[in-house]
């Protein structure tokens, strides 16, 4: 049990108060060593507040303290095997089904423009597809705001499509997992409806009711709470003003979840990627959060619901009751966790996740998506070993850069087309030659980058233009505009480049976003006939991923760790030895040493002997 009398070390050696202190430290751009020096690491807690120029106050100590002793458990150890499972071998491809393809010219992408490019897909060597929801929805937030569970977006078509998408998805021997959201459903849910008309029924308590409202914001900006009315209540929602909060205390609601899950799994889905499923468990009687916390992670109230108290008992019982019956594969997106609470949510004896998507990636220290910065791929490198040494043998990586909710990572890094080329590949063989899944993005596959937006009315986002809207109070609208351009999720978000035609060949009729002219030069027709592009390049190294699968369960071995710019590794097994090797800058860089096998795949066509050229990547077999 940690006491005020604890020292910032005790903290340090707790799961969720290492992830704590790591988190602060990366959004400070502090140095681990500011707190695991003896001095500061024996400071008790109590005097923090004391310290010259503290913000912290009492109030602050005791709000962490009740959320690090939620957790006393620590990962297991790293003496054992890696399990083999299907999902640790497999290559993802997540589609953004409203932007992927469109069949009927609507300018809306459906299930039919999906059935038409399955055969894209499976030749680019993917193994399982995640959609993202196409659930009937009214598109408050594009479908993360669920209206039925039961039923298909109108938009996407029907659930004979559906069934057929599955059944072909299928006849290639590849997998399909859904999106699962159930930390919140949209406000015009049935579930919802009744809790407001029907008190007295049992939905009256599927949501979450007060009231009075706490100071809780909501990540799209403004007060957590809206007033019902019919109610005379306030009822909460993390996220838009439509998706509302349920009470997962509730345990017939849990009971109807599960059923709604064993529905779609009955179907054949394979599995799910579980929306911000670590919200799911909020602290009881919903305390005010910290002014001292929200100040510093800009949202008030987080400390009482990401790591919620009863999250691994509502996970383990999903896990136990839904998805190992049917064999599912689930995969967690968990916001503001590290790895060592990464590690208590995935390791297999634990039998919650499968695994996580965690987000301290991608931006580095100091900055958030909605800053205009150029990302340093040395932090990707420090990143990733960390990661590599130290998740352990019975949690799995999950590896990624891009997602309907974040810019595209080339723009991010360099947004010099120069090098789009090379610095697409060397992306590519950081995802697929290190221990992990991969998840690749639609459109990642061809290298696009972030969109020419010119004004609001370009945006689709909730997100975005909530948070416009909210910037506008304290500076000028040019430069609420440049803010939000930076982190704007739609840059994710625009219609798949397949040809130089008329919108790309994404739709006959006007997209449902704006979409720029960048798909002329850059798309799939293209790339298909260019044995040196990015499109061809991914198909090469999935196949060469395949082929050596000591790239799935074997050592990952680093060295030069400290050399900037310069990201080498051995992929080892008692059978082969793989040797990668990386120039993380826009540069020439000198080689640590020549390698001695023979290169496998490389971004440049020839190679030079003592150095690596600008964003250079290279996969070498040694004997």
């Amino acid at each position: 049990m940690l006491t005020k009398k604890s020292r910032i070390k005790d903290v340090y050696a707790n799961p969720i108060g290492r992830d704590i202190i790591d988190r602060v430290l990366l959004q400070m751009n502090i140095s681990k060593k500011a707190v695991t020096n003896p001095i500061v690491g024996n400071l008790k807690l109590k005097v923090l507040p004391k310290l010259p120029k503290s913000q912290l106050d009492e109030g602050f100590l005791d709000t962490l303290l009740t959320l690090l002793n939620t957790e006393h458990e620590a990962a297991k150890g790293n003496d054992e095997a890696i399990l083999k499972a299907w999902w640790k071998e497999a290559v993802f491809y997540q589609i953004y089904p409203r932007s992927f393809k469109d069949s009927n010219g609507d300018g809306i992408g459906d299930l039919q423009g999906i059935i038409s490019k399955l055969d894209y897909i499976k030749e680019l060597g993917i193994d399982a597809i995640w959609l993202s929801p196409i659930y009937d929805s009214p598109n408050d937030d594009n479908g993360y705001d669920i209206r039925d569970y039961h039923k298909i977006m109108a938009e996407f078509g029907t659930m004979e499509d559906f069934d057929r998408l599955l059944t072909e998805v299928h006849n290639r021997d590849m997998r399909l997992i859904m999106d699962l959201v159930v930390n919140h459903t949209s406000d015009e849910h049935m579930w919802y409806q009744k809790a407001i008309h029907e008190p007295d029924s049992k939905y009256g308590d599927y949501y979450i009711f007060k009231d009075q409202p706490n100071n809780w914001t909501s990540f799209f900006s403004g007060s957590a709470w809206n007033y019902v009315e019919e109610r005379g209540q306030y009822a909460l929602h993390l996220f838009s003003k439509k998706q509302m909060d349920l009470n997962w205390e509730n345990e017939t609601l849990r009971h109807e979840i599960h059923d709604m899950v064993k529905w779609w799994l009955e179907k054949g889905v394979d599995g799910f990627r579980l929306d911000v499923i670590n919200y799911i468990s909020k602290r009881s009687g919903l305390p005010d959060g910290n002014e001292s916390i929200g100040k510093l992670m800009e949202y008030h109230g987080v400390e009482h619901y990401f790591y919620g108290p009863r999250l691994h008992e509502y996970l383990h019982d999903m896990k136990e009751k839904v998805f190992i019956p049917y064999n599912a594969f689930s995969v967690g997106e968990t916001p503001g966790t590290g790895m060592e609470m990464s590690k208590l949510l995935t390791a297999d004896y634990r039998k919650e996740l499968d695994m996580v998507f965690s987000f301290d990636h991608l931006e580095t220290p100091g900055h958030t998506r909605f800053d205009d910065y150029q990302y340093d791929l040395n932090y990707l490198k420090s990143y990733m070993i960390n990661w590599m040494e130290n998740y352990g043998n019975h949690c799995q990586p999950s590896l990624f850069y891009e997602n309907h909710d974040n810019p595209r990572m080339i723009s991010k890094i360099n947004s010099d087309r120069h090098y789009r080329n090379v610095l697409g590949k060397l992306l590519a063989v950081i995802q697929l030659t290190l221990r992990g899944t991969p998840f690749i993005y639609q459109g990642q596959e061809i290298g696009m980058i972030n969109q020419n937006f010119r004004s609001t009315s370009d945006l689709r986002d909730v997100e975005s233009l909530n948070l416009y809207d909210e910037l506008c109070n304290t500076m000028n609208k040019e430069e609420a505009f440049a803010k939000i351009l930076a982190g704007s999720r739609d840059h994710a978000r625009t219609p798949m480049q397949w040809n130089n035609q008329q919108y790309a060949g994404f739709s006959t009729g006007k997209p449902w976003i704006m979409m720029d002219e960048d798909y002329k030069n850059c798309n799939v027709e293209a790339q298909l006939q260019d044995e040196n592009s990015i499109l061809r390049f991914f198909q090469k190294l999935i196949a060469l991923r395949k082929e050596h699968r000591v790239i799935y369960y074997g050592e990952v071995l680093f060295i030069n760790q400290k050399e900037k710019d310069l990201f080498t590794y051995y992929r080892k097994d008692g059978t082969e030895t793989l040797y990668i090797e990386m120039n993380l800058s826009s540069s020439n860089k000198k080689r640590a040493k020549y390698p001695e096998g023979i290169r496998l795949l490389s971004n440049y066509a020839e190679d030079s002997s003592s150095f690596l050229r600008p964003y250079e990547a290279s996969i070498w077999k040694y004997n």
